[in-house]
């Protein structure tokens, strides 16, 4: 009877170890975020979102403000609407800029939010329109090499 008695509080303890460990991969991976703030809903829209996904971070001064909730894909305007969930503890006036970043050179990408100087702040439901969209990479890169393209060009062209 003893030794029944042990096997289940030792499995027991492997259980909530092994809840623990999924608990802290999710976590560490940003696919679940719990928060029991109270937030309002806004949305923007950008012409190129990059790598952002669900459950990004929406970050002030490198502090965590909100989250990215959905993102969709508008095709008459044919950009990305992204819809974000801000905690009501932080309040940014209504003018408040959006642009999307890089943690790192190679990083995850979250939306950055620089705060205006409006004296009306951001309710539940209002878009933001002064975006900025991310910076791709590959894009930069292939403008490098086609300017370095041209000078080499034109410096052969005048000899």
């Amino acid at each position: 009877m003893q030794a029944s008695k042990n096997d289940v509080w030792v499995g027991l303890f492997v259980l909530i170890g092994a809840l623990a460990l999924a608990f802290l991969a999710l976590q560490s991976a940003n696919l679940l975020s719990l928060s029991f703030q109270e937030s309002y809903k806004v949305t923007a829209r950008f012409d190129n979102i990059g790598g952002l996904k669900p459950k990004a971070a929406v970050k002030s001064a490198g502090v965590v403000v909100g989250r990215v909730e959905n993102i969709t894909f508008d095709d008459k305007t044919f950009q990305a609407t992204v819809h974000m969930a801000m905690e009501k503890r932080y309040a940014f006036p209504k003018d408040s800029s959006l642009k999307i970043l890089t943690s790192g050179l190679l990083g995850d990408q979250y939306v950055g939010i620089e705060a205006g100087a409006d004296d009306v702040n951001l309710a539940d439901g209002d878009r933001i329109t002064a975006t900025q969209s991310a910076v791709v990479l590959e894009n930069l890169i292939g403008q490098f090499l086609y300017s370095k393209a041209e000078e080499g060009g034109a410096d052969g062209a005048g000899k």
